[in-house]
C-alpha cells in the first residue's frame, strides 16, 4: 500500500482497533501483575483490597514475608544472576569466533558446520536438557568406574546449567555478531595493514570497535535468554535452584503476591536495561 494514497475510514479504523488490541494483549497482563504486587490481599489476584508494601519489605506481624525479606527467592535470584553472566560471557566469546570462522575462513563444509550450529535453535530445550544431563551422567559414571575420578561438575547442578543454557544461546550470538561482521568494509583492515599495522592492532582498534553495537546486543540477548530460561534448566538444576525453578516451586505451593513483586522488579529491570542500550545505541550513532 502507497501511504500517500488517502485510506478510507472503515480502514483507518480498523488498523488502529488492531494496533490498540495487540497493545492490550501485550501490556494488560504485565499491567495486572504489577498492580497486584501492591495488592493488600493473601492472593495475587482480584478483588483490590488497598494498598501495601507488605509483599516488598514484610510484615512480620501479619505472617506475610516480603520479597526483600525473602532469603530463598533472593538467593535464587543471583543464582540465576550468576548462570545468566557465565553464559552471556561464553556466548560472547565462543559466538564472536563463530563468526569470524563462518564469515572470513574458507574450508570444505562449512555449510553444514553453519546448519549444525542451528540445530541446538529447533530442539525442544527439555530434550536438550535430558541429552546433556544423560551424557554427562554417563561420562561421569564411566570416569568413576574406571579411573575413580568423582567428576562433581557433570552431575545436576549449576555448571551443567551453564553448559546446557550455553549449547543453544551461543547459537543466537553467533547469527547476532555475524550479521554485523558480514557488513563490514574490509578495505579498512587492508588500509591499517598496508600502513605496518599488526592483525592483533587491527583486530583491537578498527574490527572489534566496529562489532561493539553486536557484542552488546549478543550478551543483553543471552543474559536475558539465561535468566528467564526454564525447559533447560529445570532437566539440569541441584540444589541451587534460579530464579525461574524457585518461581515454579513457589506456584506449585500456592501462588503469592510475592511473586508478583519479583515479576514487578524482573520488568522494571529489564526496561532499564533496554532503554540503556538503546540510549547508547543513539549515542553511537550520533557520534558516527
Amino acid at each position: 500500500m502507497i501511504p500517500s494514497l488517502p485510506r478510507g475510514a472503515l480502514e483507518r479504523w480498523s488498523v488502529a482497533g488492531y494496533v490498540a488490541a495487540f497493545f492490550v494483549f501485550l501490556f494488560l497482563p504485565l499491567a495486572v501483575v504489577a498492580l497486584f504486587a501492591f495488592n493488600d490481599a493473601n492472593y495475587p489476584a482480584p478483588p483490590w483490597r488497598g494498598f501495601t508494601l507488605d509483599w516488598f519489605l514484610g510484615a512480620p506481624a501479619r505472617g506475610r514475608v516480603g520479597l526483600f525479606a525473602d532469603r530463598a527467592l533472593l538467593s535464587s535470584i543471583w543464582t540465576s544472576v550468576v548462570v545468566a553472566g557465565w553464559v552471556t560471557l561464553l556466548a560472547v566469546a565462543v559466538g564472536t569466533v563463530n563468526a569470524f570462522l563462518l564469515e572470513r575462513a574458507r574450508f570444505r563444509g562449512k555449510a553444514a558446520l553453519s546448519l549444525a550450529m542451528l540445530t541446538p535453535l529447533v530442539i525442544p530445550g527439555v530434550i536438550l536438557g535430558i541429552s546433556i544431563l544423560a551424557f554427562a551422567s554417563r561420562v561421569a559414571g564411566f570416569a568413576d568406574d574406571l579411573f575413580g575420578l568423582d567428576l562433581d561438575f557433570l552431575r545436576p547442578g549449576l555448571p551443567l546449567v551453564v553448559v546446557g543454557q550455553f549449547s543453544f544461546i551461543v547459537s543466537i550470538a553467533t547469527l547476532t555478531i555475524a550479521a554485523r561482521l558480514k557488513r563490514f568494509d574490509h578495505a579498512l583492515e587492508e588500509a591499517a595493514l598496508n600502513l605496518g599495522a599488526t592483525r592483533a592492532a587491527v583486530l583491537r582498534t578498527i574490527t572489534l570497535p566496529y562489532l561493539r553495537p553486536a557484542l552488546l546486543g549478543a550478551a543483553a540477548i543471552a543474559f536475558l535468554m539465561s535468566f528467564e530460561n526454564f525447559n533447560t534448566t529445570l532437566m539440569l538444576v541441584g540444589s541451587d535452584p534460579p530464579l525461574t525453578i524457585m518461581m515454579y516451586g513457589r506456584m506449585r505451593e500456592g501462588a503469592s503476591p510475592v511473586l508478583n513483586a519479583v515479576s514487578l522488579l524482573l520488568m522494571l529491570a529489564s526496561a532499564l536495561l533496554a532503554l540503556t542500550l538503546l540510549r547508547r545505541k543513539s549515542t553511537v550513532s550520533a557520534a558516527g
